[in-house]
């Protein structure tokens, strides 16, 4: 095959050549990326509500304030710690020093799959703290009017109006996830940006090959983006409503009334009700 000349020439013989090792890495980072943020929501669920845990009344019991402290001081490092560090660095650690302290002989990948996790975990925490901070207080306490406990009033009132507000905060976390991926080539996990970049070592092609790269990503984020946008849409409902007649019988046990049929009485027609 003959050398290529141009820029397209290059592009379409380094697609020719490794759009099967392309799109391997594409599978194993969103893969990554859809797995780390499932796991990364359910953390964020579970820590974002246990902040939001009310603080014990002065007269409670003191191991009951003790044990309140201890939680949210290990919950708010545990956040501050994974917000404020690299993921770069926590995939380091995590996957080095899960072999030197505790002699855990861990896979790339399963190390990326955790780091991604826990590193979404804490964002999302704050995401979620702050949309049930946003719900009215007023339908807390009409929950516990009816005698509803504080886990009902979570699951049934709070919950439910809180993911629709965090949802396109939960997209972003998604998209960020699919572009930051590329920071675990440091621990070998074979994703896309790790694949591109041995493939574009073998020709020393890197502007063509990163240009690849870069289409691949916004294919990806894009198509992401859309999904969520469509989801969101069907969480919302129609924007259009049919307005409630207000003479209707709100049981719907009536049936509804019909006028008569017309009447001659010497050749006068007249409507009867």
């Amino acid at each position: 095959m003959a050398t290529p000349q141009t820029f397209m020439d290059w592009m379409l013989f380094l697609w020719q050549k490794y759009s099967s090792f392309f799109l391997q890495g594409c599978v194993t980072t969103i893969v990554l990326a859809l797995v780390g943020t499932f796991f990364g929501c359910v953390i964020g669920l579970l820590v974002g509500i246990l902040r939001t845990i009310s603080k014990p009344a002065p007269d409670a019991n003191i191991v009951k304030k003790l044990l309140y402290k201890l939680l949210q001081f290990f919950l708010l490092a545990y956040i501050e710690v994974f917000r404020g560090t690299p993921m770069m660095v926590q995939a380091m650690v995590v996957f080095y020093g899960s072999m030197q302290l505790f002699n855990i002989n861990m896979s790339p990948l399963t190390a990326g799959f955790l780091v991604v996790s826990i590193n979404t975990g804490a964002y999302m925490a704050e995401t979620v703290r702050g949309g049930i901070d946003s719900i009215d207080k007023g339908q807390v306490e009409a929950a516990k009017a009816i005698g509803m406990t504080h886990w009902q009033t979570m699951v049934s009132v709070i919950m439910p109006q809180t993911i629709r507000n965090i949802l396109p905060q939960i997209g972003n976390n998604l998209i960020i996830n699919i572009k930051d991926t590329s920071v675990l080539n440091v621990i070998s996990v074979t994703e896309l940006y790790f694949n591109g970049k041995s493939a574009a070592g073998v020709y020393y092609r890197y502007f063509e090959t990163y240009i690849i790269i870069s289409i691949l990503y916004f294919i990806m984020t894009f198509a992401c983006a859309r999904l969520l946008r469509w989801v969101e849409h069907k969480i919302d409902g129609s924007r259009f409503y049919k307005l409630a007649d207000p003479m209707a019988d709100p049981t719907g046990v009536l049936p509804e009334k019909k006028p008569e049929k017309k009447k001659v009485r010497g050749g006068m027609r007249i409507w009867l009700r």
